[in-house]
């Protein structure tokens, strides 16, 4: 067995690290999270483990030839080049969710700061300042107030419910959470403009993507309430911070808090150091438990992916959500399987694939089989290169069309999946294949050959006339060779037209033997694959 070399590029907790050492099949480099240091490390490394301040370009991945997978151990992938990663076939995971208990709690935290002005009053008490000015010293109750919650996933969700806790008023705005999702009736749904005029604070817990970057504007923070206050400890790149400090100098906010930054750190912003602002080194998901939760789940995570156990939170593969890979995993085979099948079936270069799924198990796994079919295309090809990730991207550079079709069902089973390839050259090949128990690959039909055989091992593909002989010719060929024949499958198109077979052995013929085969009069094509 092959060993991983993981190369950990942040702080794990002990625990996590032996996990990881505990097994043979992993060599572990732990090395500091500097660009030099992991530079040096990946040469041979199969993944990497790193933290929400690493920078993971293009130009880094190229000194990772053999890098498999970027684990992130935070929901976010800032910085992590996942189209440059999705290139060359690695995959991408992060750990969302896993921190949300201690991201809500830090949220909780700054509005109670926030709400009592606590830095300035600890400062003042601190230089010998008793009751200097109590009027400067009043806070406000949160009890009573509102606040609106701006992404309502999970750390949103228990924002609000702690705030709920507090006799808080909870609006959310969401675009993507339907009403009937909402199981605590006390949250109310409402518009952006509607929870930006009313709140009394505003909370922010959105992902990065290109719809939040620069989520709030000028016209934005016009809109919320005079006096209201704006915590953030989402991600640094949903408001620019100049915006946010001239809202607080111009009186428009009452005060700001904030954890993430535009830039980390933060040497550059216009908010350190101005008053009514409360700013954390982005450390709302550093709690001792959050820690080793987070470092367990991402060495599990890593560990299984390695293994091809699971491949839960990656972000660029090919799954649909709500779907298992364990259960998924034996149709990817399956799709996969068909696709190596084309590709040593195909006597021009292939333009045009076409598929079709039919069953209530095959719902839902159009993409994810597709996915498979290409991979299975491609890899006698380009070998190691290609993966579940990147396989569309590289059927694409061969300027192959992908559809899914219907109509071209060759099989009378009730769930298979039939895969259509137009060549070059016009001729057209046509597999179908299905599972067995939902577990053992098979396929069932190669064009108009009823054959039913399991892709696995070493096979041969034999064309022959369907004539006299054949059987025990070929027998006695393998025969005079040494060689056993696992098994013999064999479909024809009509009697005395042609045949098609496929032979399992227990290792590959040798070039002399396949020679020998070829030269056979009844020998139309014959080809062997491993699989």
């Amino acid at each position: 067995m092959s060993q991983h070399h993981v190369v950990v590029a942040t702080d794990l907790t002990p625990e996590s690290v032996a996990l990881l050492k505990e097994s043979a099949a992993y060599r572990v480099t732990c090395v500091p999270p500097k660009t030099s240091n992991v530079r040096a490390s990946l040469a041979d490394a199969t993944a990497i483990i790193t933290r929400s301040d690493f920078k993971l370009d293009a130009p880094l991945l190229d000194h990772a030839p053999k890098l498999k997978l970027v684990a992130r151990m935070s929901a976010g992938l800032t910085g992590i080049d996942i189209d440059a990663a999705t290139e060359r076939g690695i995959l991408v995971m992060n750990t969302p969710g896993v921190s949300a208990i201690a991201a809500a709690e830090h949220t909780l935290t700054l509005l109670l700061a926030l709400n009592r002005n606590l830095p300035a009053i600890h400062e003042s008490l601190r230089e010998g300042w008793w009751l200097f000015d109590r009027q400067q010293q009043v806070g406000t109750q949160l009890h009573g107030k509102t606040i609106g919650i701006v992404g309502l996933g999970r750390v949103g969700h228990r924002v609000a419910r702690l705030c709920l806790a507090l006799g808080m008023t909870v609006l959310a705005y969401d675009p993507y959470i339907r009403e009937e999702q909402v199981d605590d009736r006390r949250i109310s749904l409402v518009g952006l403009h509607e929870l930006l005029s009313t709140a009394d604070y505003v909370s922010m817990h959105v992902p990065a993507t290109k719809e939040t970057i620069d989520f709030f504007d000028e016209e934005t923070f016009r809109l919320m309430k005079p006096g209201a206050c704006f915590i953030n400890t989402a991600h640094g790149g949903i408001i620019k911070e100049t915006l946010l400090a001239e809202a607080l100098k111009e009186g428009h906010l009452g005060g700001v808090a904030v954890d993430v930054w535009n830039e980390e750190p933060p040497f550059n912003s216009p908010l350190i150091g101005l008053d009514r602002v409360i700013h954390t080194p982005h450390i709302g998901d550093n709690t001792a438990e959050a820690r080793q939760d987070l470092s367990l789940q991402i060495v599990k995570q890593v560990m299984d992916a390695l293994n091809d156990r699971d491949y839960r939170n990656v972000v660029n593969l090919p799954l649909l959500p709500g779907l298992k890979y364990d259960e998924i995993r034996p149709f990817m085979q399956l799709a996969e399987c068909i696709g190596a099948l084309h590709h040593i079936l195909a006597r021009s270069p292939i333009r045009r694939i076409a598929i079709e799924i039919i069953g209530e198990d095959m719902h839902g796994l159009i993409k994810p089989m597709t996915v498979g079919i290409l991979k299975g295309l491609l890899s006698p090809i380009l070998g190691d290169k290609v993966s579940f990730v990147n396989a569309p991207l590289l059927a694409a550079e061969r300027g192959w069309q992908i559809t899914q079709a219907k109509g071209i069902k060759i099989s009378e089973y009730r769930n298979i999946i039939t895969c259509q390839t137009t060549l070059e050259d016009g001729e057209e090949i046509s597999i179908a294949g299905a599972l067995l128990d939902r577990q053992k690959p098979y396929i069932l039909q190669i064009n108009d050959y009823r054959i039913h055989f399991e892709p696995r091992g070493h096979l041969l593909i034999m064309g022959s006339y369907d004539q006299p002989g054949v059987i025990g010719r070929v027998g006695s060929l393998m025969a005079e060779n040494g060689i056993n024949i696992a098994s013999w499958h064999t479909g024809r198109a009509e009697p005395g037209g042609n045949t098609l077979t496929v032979l399992n052995f227990d290792e590959p013929l040798p070039e002399s033997v396949m020679a020998s085969l070829k030269q056979q009069d009844f020998i139309r094509h014959v080809h062997q694959l491993h699989i």
